[in-house]
């Protein structure tokens, strides 16, 4: 299995639109080929045979960031999807709708060594996600707000500030901390505003907060906003590239800089210091 190393910003791109491939790999850390909600389904084998033409001329290093959305298991595109993407040079799939280990099963049993994004978007999914994260083909979770209202019979995930209603901020946190749990990266849900709106900044903040390993976008005009969240200023690098250089004089807990430090804020330490380095800071 691929290990992941994408983000941290994931652009979806509809896979009927070959013409904005281009532009999404230019824009964005990696894109997201969509065949399954952005793509009407009379129009899959328009996109399958557009996909199919790009696939065949990918360099490695586009493959490399290319993530390919497919139909749920239980969907009559499902299997052309499938067929579509053996023997490719394809390092990323995403499953949409999953709802148990045994979906995931199905699709690296035929994908084999291909990394599978589990996308819990369900109710059953929510609840599901930590043995779906288990699965040695998964190697992010990610979830999705609006069809998880569509599976509780609701209408809104968030109310008119803006913010997540109790079940959709419930299951944003329950998919983080079994992603985490099972050692798997996570991504973090799209957000409608295409603006860099106060809510929209706050919550790509929040995902780097709490942990996200990556935050998924659907419109170019986002990525800036979801890099700019995921990167260290420079006076955040130089006190944790600092407070990791003083950890060699100490075996326990220390003061620097005014503060104690412990375990826990020496690994905070560490993970700014592996963001910057990956971002190139």
């Amino acid at each position: 299995m691929t290990a992941f190393d994408l983000g941290p910003a994931l652009l979806f791109v509809p896979a009927d639109r070959p013409d904005r491939y281009a532009k999404a790999y230019e824009r964005s850390d990696a894109i997201i080929i969509d065949l399954e909600d952005a793509v009407a389904p009379q129009d899959r084998q328009t996109a399958r045979t557009a996909l199919g033409d790009h696939l065949t001329e990918i360099s490695a290093d586009a493959a490399a960031r290319t993530v390919i959305r497919i139909n749920p298991v239980d969907d009559p595109d499902f299997s052309d999807d499938i067929a579509l993407l053996r023997g490719t040079q394809v390092q990323y799939v995403m499953v949409p709708k999953v709802e148990s280990a045994a979906d995931i099963e199905q699709v690296a049993a035929a994908l084999p060594g291909i990394s599978l994004l589990a996308l819990c978007e369900t109710a059953a999914g929510i609840i599901e996600s930590y043995a779906i994260a288990k699965h040695p083909a998964v190697g992010a979770l990610m979830w999705g707000s609006e069809d998880l209202m569509v599976s509780t019979g609701g209408s809104a995930s968030r109310d008119d500030n803006g913010t997540y209603r109790d079940a959709p901020r419930f299951a944003r946190a329950q998919v983080l901390l079994a992603a985490a749990a099972a050692g798997k990266a996570s991504i973090d849900t799209i957000h409608t505003d295409l603006s860099p709106t106060r809510q929209f900044i706050a919550e790509a903040q929040d995902a780097v907060a709490t942990g996200w390993t990556a935050k998924a976008c659907i419109h170019p005009a986002q990525v800036e906003v979801i890099r700019d969240a995921y990167t260290p200023t420079d006076d955040q690098i130089e006190y944790a590239r600092a407070l990791l250089a003083e950890t060699k004089h100490h075996g326990g807990v220390f003061q620097f800089r005014g503060s104690m430090v412990d375990g826990p804020l020496i690994a905070h330490a560490q993970t700014l210091v592996n963001r910057a380095e990956k971002l190139d800071r």
